[in-house]
């Protein structure tokens, strides 16, 4: 028979798991569960720092997209709604931010791709169902679903990478 190291239940012999607590009867010898390693604080400083910018937005604030591969900024000042895509002759449609200059169409942008919503003191972004999604922070948006924005995001749409700066 083996004892529970926590219960101190009898188990059969050859059990991995104690049927009364569901603890892990395997241990060292003796069944004596062996502690976790205490790392020394180094490896606490191993660990990933979060560098989360401000979401705060201020009323008379402005939004600095840095389009990765491009010198040249762009600065907006955010409606209720803004529409970042690109344009095509071929359509009415025409978004707030238009990113074709940058290689929108090859970069796979959709025309309507992606909106940044202004709150009260917050942006959200949205991906407007585009064709090749968007990412904000390395993660994909699900379409329709806001998310917030914070200063110094990376956000993507479709290839195309930007950094959004507050100012």
């Amino acid at each position: 028979m083996i004892t529970c190291p926590y219960c101190g239940s009898k188990n059969l012999e050859g059990m991995l798991f104690c049927e009364e607590c569901g603890q892990s009867l395997k241990g060292g010898p003796g069944n004596t569960v062996l502690p976790t390693k205490q790392l020394d604080q180094s490896a606490n400083d191993l660990a990933a720092k979060a560098t989360w910018g401000t979401a705060r937005f201020g009323q008379d604030a402005s939004i600095i997209i840095h389009i990765r591969d491009s010198s040249q900024p762009v600065i907006i000042q955010p409606a209720k709604r803004t529409i970042l895509g690109r344009t095509d002759a071929t359509s009415p449609q025409k978004p707030d931010v238009d990113l074709t200059p940058f290689g929108a169409l090859d970069k796979g942008v959709s025309r309507i791709h992606a909106a940044i919503y202004r709150n009260e003191d917050t942006l959200t972004l949205v991906d407007m169902g585009s064709a090749n999604g968007t990412h904000l922070n390395g993660q994909r948006l699900v379409p329709e679903q806001p998310r917030i924005l914070r200063d110094g995001d990376e956000i993507r749409l479709g290839k195309l990478v930007a950094h959004i700066y507050f100012k």
